[in-house]
Parts: C-alpha cells; structure tokens; sequence
C-alpha cells in the first residue's frame, strides 16, 4: 500500500505544487483533527475495499435522481455560486449520501475534460469504496469538513486535483444526505476553497429548512455522556408495566443475548425508547449493573469523548449504551472498536458489557457492526399504540413525583395521535402538561396533538389552529361557543377545522371521570 503524501503517476497535464499532508485538517467550530490520522484510516479503508492505487475504475449507476428537497436547494445553491466563479478554474459538485454525482458546474472547459478522464462526473459514484480516499469520500465517511491535497489522494490519477468538500445533513432528521464538493487543479491555491464549500453547504441546510414549512430543527450531536438514574425513563421493571408485546418481546431478545454476553444493536426511529429498552433489558440481564448512555459527539469532539467514557467500559459492574451510532464518523467507528477490544472487563463472554442503538442495520459502521451479537428491532410509537399511555403516566409521575390522572379525552387524544417524534415527542408533551395540572385533560395538550394537518402547516396557519383549539379544549365547549369566541361562523369553523385537521376527541360518557378514578 502506498503511504498518503507519495507521489503517484499523473492523469492529467497540470503539474502540482507541494504534495505532503498537512499536520493538521480543518474541523467543525474551527478546531483541529490531526489529519494524518483520518488520511491514514480511509487509506486503509480503502485498500480494504480493493480499490486500485493507480487508476479509476468507472462505477456508473445510471440515471441521477433530482427530485428530492436535497438536490433541488443544492442545486440552486451551486447554480447562484457558480455565477460568482465565472472564470475560475473549480468545479462545483453535489452528491448524494452514497458519493453518486449528482451534478456539475465549471466553467473550464480543460478542468472538465479532465475530470471527464477519471470519472468525476453525474452519474458516476466517487465515495471511499469507488475511488478512495477523496475530499467527498472523506467528508461523507467521517461526516466532517475535508480537504484532500494532490498525493493525500489514494488513486495516483487522482493527484492533479485538490478537493474540498462538506457533508450536508437534513436539518430536520439529522440523516446525512449528500455533500458539497469543490474540485480544483493541485497548483492552485487552496486557502478558502474549504470555507467556500462549508458556505455551500450551510447554505444548502438552510434553504432545506426554510422550504420544511415550519419543521424543527433537529440538534446537532453534543456527545453526552450520563448515567441512567431511577429517576428517567427507564430501565427497573416497576418504571414501565404493562407495556406491548412488541416491546416485551424486544426486550426479553434483548435480555437473554447480553445475558449470553452478546453485544446488542437496538434498531428503530430516533427517539423510539431503543436506549430505553437495552437499559431494561441490561437491569434484566445483569441486576445491579451501572448503566451508562453514550451519545455520538460532533466529528472534532471525538478525542475528548472518547477519553471521558471508554475508560469505563473495563469497570466491573458497568455497561456502556452507545446511542445513534450510524452519526460516527468512519474514522471514530475504528477507535470504537479498538477501545472495545481491548476492554477488560469480567463479563460473560471476556468481553465488556456494552450495546447500540442505529436507525437500521445498514447505519451502523462496519468495525461497530463487526462485534455486535443480537439485534432487536423496536417499531415507532405510533405502531405501538399500547405503549402511548403507559409511558404518558410514567412520564407524569416523574414530573410531579406523585401519581397523576388523564381524562378520558386527554387519553384518547394521546393514543389517536401518531407522534412523530416518537417517545421523545409523548414525554415532553406529558411531562408539560403535568407541571401544570393534577389531572392532565385537553386543554393542557400541545394543539398539534389534537389535529391531523394533511401537510406541514404555514406560521399563520399553525396560530389559526392553536387558536381554534385553545377554544374548542376548554371545559363544556362547544364548536359554537367557540366560533362565537373567535369571531367567525359557525360554519366559518367547521371548514376550517376540516382543513386544518382538527378533530376533537368524542366527549365522555356521563358519570365517567379522570382515568383510573
């Protein structure tokens, strides 16, 4: 394998200027990630993966899919750069999460037939496993910023070019979609071509967000680490009763395999109660233990993450929870298994006492993915509509440290909804609405609970709808008093509330009280 910084055959005319890799790369938040260390592991990634040292092999994929929110704003975003760029020597690209070229401004026609040569192009894809190490292959395998100079290049053809490029994520999901990539000749300076692309890409984010029609942004990872206490939601078994077979069934899965001393991965929607149900099944399993939670960190916190929880997984009586790993970057994923492999502790099997938790199987990064025994499968929430109430009151009585009641409509508004946000969604919302009442009814609901908007809805018509409701949720309104109350007709708000999805829970029987009373 040729070491990162040797000088390969060339591909092109242009000649390059000084090759050897920097000591360090620019991260997130300005701060430094020794870059020998991430061109080292994709260069080792990608002799793994066979790819040739010498030339591109073309890996077409056929016809570039454009129509989803990803590429139309990165497309308008790049096609407004690229006005700016008129002359310049640079390509502009965008791909998607797979490294697929998903399209190409330049205004150079010599850059392009030269890119032509090895492939750089719509249609082909260009991710680590394609063409090696590469400023885009780079950036979507650690999820981070990247800059990859002349012979940093895995492929010899590829050490004319210098290439930057910045992953973009939804800011809605957090899933990553694709990346900005600006390509240039090696000898041409470099110094903001890195900045121009991370401008792109945040650009590109923002006009992903502007066009959701309102939808949160989700935070980006902070890389907490906590011990899970008796008083969160979770694990001992008098936190959680009677909950679905759907749940039970995972949980015990997931019991018996880290009672055998298998590591276990937990699949499901972020916010499902994946960490949740590994820290139930873990009580299960191993009574006693020390549950600590482990959440990916932002790519230029990894060291510093790494030192405050691995240390612990070698302690005798302590398991280790590492949520969302898909969010790893690559090269963060290797020092995971190293750290892994070398853990000490006493539990069954030698090995430490540790488990997962990714969106899907294909998320998880191959060295994590490699030591993992069981997996478990936990469906959303809104498929497991026999879980909604007892994690309600679960949460309620958390929040006011005693038992609290729900009404029978607040009951049915709680069950009814889908809860997007999954588990996560239904505490907050419970946990809200208990600081300010002993028995939760639906008055104290967040609105969107008490409708189905058939899409996102604007700002106006989001305070439309929280209006209509806070009338409607007082106690013995009816739909006339309440469009007497707004100013409207009655008829006025009948259509309205059709458009808005606003359904209100069927009033109680007479003689029925608070749940459980």
């Amino acid at each position: 394998m040729r070491e990162p910084g040797v000088q390969g055959k060339e591909a092109s005319p242009m000649p390059e200027q000084d090759p050897r890799p920097p000591a360090t790369s620019l991260a997130p938040h300005g701060a430094e990630v020794p870059a020998s260390r991430r061109l080292l592991a994709s260069w080792q990634r990608s002799e793994h993966y066979g790819v040739s040292p010498e030339s591109i092999d073309p890996v077409w994929t056929g016809q570039v899919v454009s129509d989803s929110l990803f590429f139309e704003c990165g497309h308008e975003v790049l096609t407004d750069l690229h006005a700016t760029l008129a002359g310049e020597p640079v390509s502009l690209m965008l791909t998607d999460a797979d490294g697929l070229v998903l399209n190409r401004f330049s205004s150079d026609a010599s850059l392009l037939r030269a890119l032509d040569a090895v492939h750089l192009a719509p249609g082909f894809a260009f991710s680590e496993r394609e063409a090696g190490t590469t400023g885009l292959g780079l950036a979507l395998a650690d999820r981070t910023p990247s800059l990859v100079r002349a012979a940093e290049h895995y492929n010899a053809s590829l050490a004319t070019y210098t290439c930057a490029a910045v992953p973009v994520l939804d800011p809605v999901t957090g899933r990553l979609e694709g990346s900005v990539n600006i390509t240039t000749w090696s000898q041409q300076s470099h110094g903001l071509l890195l900045a121009l692309a991370q401008s792109a890409a945040s650009s590109t984010a923002a006009l992903m967000l502007a066009r959701s029609r309102g939808r949160t942004p989700r935070s980006q990872p902070t890389g907490g680490v906590f011990r899970i206490q008796g008083s969160r939601l979770e694990p001992a078994p008098e936190t959680l009763r009677a909950m679905s077979p759907a749940w039970t069934d995972a949980a015990a899965t997931a019991a018996g395999a880290l009672a055998a001393g298998h590591a276990v991965a937990a699949l499901g929607e972020r916010g499902s109660g994946r960490a949740t149900l590994l820290a139930q099944a873990l009580r299960q399993a191993h009574p006693g233990t020390r549950i600590l939670t482990v959440d990916v960190p932002a790519p230029a916190e990894v060291e510093a993450w790494l030192a405050l929880w691995a240390p612990e997984l070698a302690k005798a009586g302590t398991a280790v929870v590492l949520e969302n790993a898909g969010m790893l970057p690559a090269w963060a994923a290797h020092e995971v298994q190293e750290r892994i492999l070398h853990a000490g502790s006493p539990a069954p099997g030698g090995g430490p006492l540790w488990a997962v938790t990714a969106e899907q199987l294909a998320d998880l990064p191959a060295p994590i993915a490699a030591l993992v025994g069981a997996l478990v499968q936990l469906p959303p929430l809104r498929e497991r509509p026999g879980d909604v109430l007892p994690i309600a009151r679960h949460a309620a009585r958390e929040a006011r440290l005693r038992e609290v009641s729900f009404t029978r409509a607040a009951e049915r508004a709680l069950t009814a909804y889908e809860w997007p946000g999954n588990a996560d969604e239904l505490v907050r919302a419970v946990r809200s609405a208990a600081s300010r009442a002993e028995t939760i009814d639906l008055q104290h609901l967040p609105p969107e609970v008490l409708s189905r908007p058939p899409t996102h809805l604007t700002r106006l018509e989001a305070l439309e709808r929280d209006e209509i409701i806070r009338s409607l949720s007082r106690p013995g309104a009816t739909v006339a008093g309440a469009a007497t109350e707004i100013g409207i007709s009655r008829a006025t708000i009948y259509r309205r509330m059709a458009r808005l999805g606003i359904s209100m829970p069927a009033a109680p029987r007479p003689g029925s009280g608070p749940a459980g009373e």
